[in-house]
């Protein structure tokens, strides 16, 4: 395979590896966000909202001394335990691509919930129905709109990322994601190649965007019959 079709698999590879970890904990933990009265519920969301605000680059370096399997006390125990290395491994990639867009996930899911009429519990327990099946069976197929947004966001947003990928990954074979590639290449200077990577994330995401939009207006519509 070439240079540039391993480099879009390794892309998408690593956005969808990690929009399906981050559905998984950005379920429980936007249910709990939405509907704690605890004070800590505050530093969870600051916590979980960070990335917004921190550049990539502050939590890449971060990261990558955390998990160097030299200087680092972590990197150095999965190193000689489990011999883990997540430093400038895909591996490593998929667990700072998680930190970094778990906002992503979590806020539009959060939305969601909060948005739920009270009563749909309510009646729910009323019936005897458990808090699990209440949230797979009623909950969940009653905000598809934001788990869709939260999906698709996530995952654009993990195909963009540069800043955690080039720290923590670097530009390995193994490692290289296509905004790293387009750097790479626009400091060659080869700008045809830069431009196919370019316009190739331009169409898929803008291809995820519209079909976004268009199941949106449908599940509007079918909410509204």
């Amino acid at each position: 395979m070439s240079d540039f079709t391993i480099t879009m698999l390794t892309t998408f590879k690593l956005a969808a590896i990690t929009t399906l970890i981050l559905f998984f904990i950005a379920i429980p933990l936007a249910y709990w966000v939405a509907h704690t009265k605890n004070r800590s519920r505050v530093v969870i969301e600051a916590i979980v909202s960070m990335p917004l605000v921190l550049p990539p680059s502050v939590l890449g370096f971060y990261l990558l001394m955390a998990f160097s399997p030299i200087n680092s006390p972590i990197g150095v125990f999965l190193k000689q335990t489990f011999d883990i290395q997540l430093a400038f491994t895909f591996e490593g990639l998929v667990v700072g691509s998680v930190l970094f867009s778990l906002p992503f996930m979590v806020h539009p899911i959060q939305s969601g919930f909060s948005s739920l009429n009270s009563s749909l519990r309510e009646a729910a327990a009323t019936l005897g129905i458990s808090k699990i099946k209440t949230l797979f069976f009623i909950m969940l197929p009653n905000m598809k709109s934001s788990l869709l947004v939260g999906t698709v966001l996530s995952f654009a947003h993990t195909v963009g990322e540069f800043g955690v990928v080039l720290m923590l990954g670097g530009s390995t074979r193994a490692t290289k994601v296509a905004s790293i590639a387009i750097y790479d290449e626009v400091n060659a200077p080869n700008y045809p190649l830069a431009h196919q990577y370019a316009f190739t994330l331009f169409l898929i995401t803008f291809a995820m965007l519209l079909c976004v939009y268009i199941l949106n207006r449908r599940f509007t519509r079918a909410d509204a019959l």
